[in-house]
């Protein structure tokens, strides 16, 4: 089973998308968008700039 991206409205009333993996686990949560359209937008911009997105490890070395 694939991953996928789910709309949500919170309690709030703000829509957020989740996206969530094959396993059904949810491994992100959007910001909120005062619009299903906004949220909408949010997916198609994670969808073209995760492609090639680089880790950067902000963690400190001990």
């Amino acid at each position: 089973m694939t991953g996928k991206f789910v709309i949500i409205k919170d309690k709030a009333g703000a829509f957020r998308f989740k996206l969530v993996a094959g396993n059904g686990e949810t491994i992100a949560v959007s910001e909120g968008y005062g619009s299903k359209a906004g949220a909408l937008h949010g997916v198609e911009s994670v969808r073209t700039n995760a492609q090639a997105a680089k880790v950067e490890d902000r963690t400190q070395k001990v």
